[in-house]
């Protein structure tokens, strides 16, 4: 470690489902470090599967507060073993697993502010909360609550407008509204509730860090145009919810130095700062650097779309939250279930099981399909919700089956189809500076991304994403640090590794799919 140690960085943390991450960047932009602790196989004691508590419900599905907790300690042990020099530390940010709900107990703060450096956290926190499983982002008990909400403020639409998102089930503000209804002794004793990631944050502050607007966004309870707390909402879930909640801030805010522990535990510099956390799906957006106009594509096992707005338009389907990186404009979120694995089914049923026979037939079938369409879902899709097969010919009959060329092309071009629409819906348009990033397992797949840029009339790149939240929680931390003299984020990460070219649109490609 010794060429390391005048090595000026920025920590970039993510308490994600699965695990605790941290990686340090380096003025470069370089990752030089890089670890984790996992929950199931690091913290056995827990007796989590991949992270979590699925109850006997099949619907309540929580984490433990003081496994977080404790997984910080051991992070923080293992770097100090490895040689890592804090001393180096300028500022650290983070992500949280989103809509996920910590609660701190009456006298809390006062132990948070007065830790000593001789003990491990979890030691010192164990007391500290009214709720030990904190409900997180699978959870979907709370049906009755968002019922209550939507009607509360005039329906689906409305609180759409309002806060970015219809009522979802493992949203904040339904999660707190179930607390109070079910456990009001809890709640009553409640007087903090922060998101993981302000939780996160508050353990590195030594003091209650506030939620930030863009992981604010996620839990039905923050005017997204105004960036503050609705009334509506809040009166909706629980009394004096707002007191809890404290004041949200712009996500580049540098809302602390960091607590003296860390300065005296592990040799952190007194001047080091934090910058707010934010949620995963945000922190990724900076990790990929997206600018105005561009887009994200995860080809994952369910398939995700990143979309930076400038004026968004809610809908009944996806979630707009404030930028991460800038506080003027929007990103949008849109999930698709049926991707990777709808996409190896056709592969099994018409390409033989094989990929390059798959690649094969959307070489030798033409853009626009002969005017061939066709939506696949086998598992319930969730934007919008729909399920079956459905083809149809180019003089719109639906019909049973396509020959196996027109099948995959069709399945493709209806994906990315599909996603273009729900996009627009939401207020994104393509602009001439776009570009697509492709990211997930289908992103190998160049005639697929060939696809993917003519649907949408815009070059596709790759970029590593393998830490994209941490990565961009550190690119955050350096932003934050830079924030207080205007700079812009792209001007912050210019140094950072340049996505990869890999398909651009085919003369006319527009044209094609704008006449379907």
């Amino acid at each position: 470690m010794a060429e390391r140690a005048a090595r000026h960085c920025c920590l970039g943390w993510d308490f994600s489902t699965q695990q605790v991450k941290v990686v340090a960047v380096d003025a470069e932009l370089s990752v030089f470090y890089e670890d984790s602790v996992h929950f199931d196989r690091d913290l056995v004691e827990f007796g989590t599967q991949g992270g979590v508590h699925v109850h006997k419900d099949g619907l309540t599905v929580t984490s433990p507060v003081l496994m977080w907790v404790q997984a910080l300690d051991i992070i923080l042990e293992k770097m100090k073993a490895s040689g890592f020099d804090f001393s180096q530390v300028l500022a650290l940010s983070g992500a949280g697993q989103q809509h996920g709900s910590v609660y701190w107990k009456t006298g809390a703060s006062q132990v948070l502010t007065s830790l000593s450096p001789d003990l491990p956290l979890r030691e010192q926190l164990q007391a500290c909360f009214s709720i030990s499983n904190c409900p997180v982002w699978m959870d979907s008990s709370t049906a009755a609550q968002c019922r209550q909400l939507e009607a509360a403020v005039g329906g689906a639409q409305a609180l759409s407008l309002l806060t970015g998102s219809r009522a979802y089930e493992r949203f904040t503000g339904n999660q707190i509204a179930k607390i109070y209804q079910q456990n009001p002794e809890a709640y009553s004793h409640t007087e903090r509730i922060s998101l993981v990631s302000s939780f996160a944050a508050s353990l590195f502050l030594g003091s209650y860090s506030p939620v930030d607007y863009s992981d604010g966004s996620g839990m039905n309870l923050l005017q997204i145009q105004d960036k503050v707390w609705s009334q509506a909402c809040l009166g909706a879930c629980a009394p004096r919810l707002e007191e809890k909640l404290g004041r949200p801030v712009p996500s580049c805010s540098i809302v602390g130095a960091i607590s003296s522990y860390f300065v005296q535990r592990y040799g952190f510099p007194p001047e080091c700062k934090v910058v707010a956390f934010t949620g995963d799906n945000p922190a990724s957006l900076a990790g990929m650097r997206l600018e105005e106009g561009d887009i994200a594509v995860s080809l994952g096992t369910s398939d995700t779309l990143f979309l930076w707005l400038q004026e968004p338009t809610p809908a009944l389907e996806g979630h707009i939250f404030c930028n991460p990186v800038d506080p003027q404009h929007y990103m949008a979120l849109l999930c698709f279930k049926n991707g990777s694995l709808m996409r190896e089914k056709i592969r099994d049923e018409s390409a033989s099981g094989s990929w390059s026979k798959f690649s094969k037939a959307l070489q030798s079938t033409g853009m626009g399909n002969s005017g061939n369409l066709g939506f696949y879902f086998d598992v319930m899709e969730i934007t919008p919700e729909i399920i079956g097969r459905h083809r149809f010919t180019a003089e719109n009959h639906e019909v049973s089956a396509f020959p196996q060329d027109v099948e995959i092309r069709a399945l493709i071009e209806g994906q990315f189809m599909a996603k273009k629409i729900h996009a627009e819906a939401l207020g994104y348009r393509v602009m001439p500076k776009t570009k697509i990033l492709a990211t997930g397992g289908a992103s190998h797949n160049r005639d697929i991304l060939q696809v993917l840029a003519d649907v949408f009339g815009a070059p596709v790149y790759v970029i590593d994403t393998a830490n994209s939240a941490c990565v961009g929680s550190a690119y955050r931390a350096f932003h934050g640090l830079a924030a207080g003299t205007d700079m812009p984020f792209a001007e912050i990460v210019k140094l950072a590794p340049n996505p990869r070219l890999v398909a651009t649109p085919t003369p006319g490609a527009s044209q094609d799919y704008r006449s379907r």
